[in-house]
């Protein structure tokens, strides 16, 4: 069962990258091994995810533009990227979240307008990363929670269509537990994933979700 939510959220995630890819006109490839996008990727991207172990890191390298700025997505922590000029940026866990948990919180309003998106968008800090052409694709949806003025305060994004992957969580409270159970009530009776590093995982975790396994983040400086 672990294997099986940990192979789906690398998948889920590499779907979601080529998305964000795409919708900055950059087209991605993806098979047996990973995806991966043969120019640079939007900030705060991966050049490539691996969707299974053992993924030859030289096969994997020439598929993407490996200079400075270059970054991989490890999905199982199992690559050793640092003989070809990387370092680690970071390690995460693979988290995930069973339809069966009970639902809590109050749900998510959905974002369905440019003027919308460029209001959470502001409020997230993702300035121009996020782009009109993410809301007429029916494998994401951006979420928002707002106050009684109207003003974007928090919120995700979901993407996939089973299990649906969390990203991109944000809120002004200060509380992020709030935010989480928010997400986790406007899709309550289906499965989640996404991926946590670990001083962020207790907010996850409070939300009924599990950690998977380890995933690590390469970056060429």
């Amino acid at each position: 069962m672990l294997k099986d939510a940990l192979m789906a959220a690398a998948r889920n995630n590499a779907e979601w990258c080529d998305i964000v890819c795409g919708s900055h006109g950059l087209a991605g490839r993806t098979d047996a091994d990973a995806w991966s996008v043969p120019d640079r990727s939007p900030q705060w991207y991966p050049d490539a995810v691996t969707v299974r172990p053992g993924v030859d890191a030289e096969a994997l390298l020439a598929r993407i533009d490996a200079g400075p700025g270059a970054s991989v997505k490890d999905s199982f922590a199992d690559l050793d990227l640092s003989g070809y000029g990387f370092r680690v940026l970071f390690d995460a866990q693979w988290i995930h979240r069973p339809p069966s948990a009970p639902p809590v919180g109050t749900p998510l309003a959905p974002v369905t307008t440019p003027d919308g998106l460029a209001a959470w968008a502001a409020a997230h800090g993702g300035g121009k990363l996020f782009r009109p052409a993410l809301l007429a694709d029916p494998r994401v949806r951006v979420l928002a929670r707002h106050d009684d003025r109207g003003v974007v305060i928090g919120g995700a994004v979901l993407s996939g269509d089973g299990p649906y992957g969390v990203s991109n969580l944000f809120t002004s409270t200060d509380d992020p537990r709030d935010i989480w159970r928010a997400v986790c009530a406007t899709v309550p009776d289906a499965p989640l994933v996404g991926y946590e590093t670990t001083p962020d995982l207790t907010p996850a975790l409070s939300a009924g979700f599990t950690t998977t396994g380890p995933l690590r983040v390469w970056l060429r400086a």
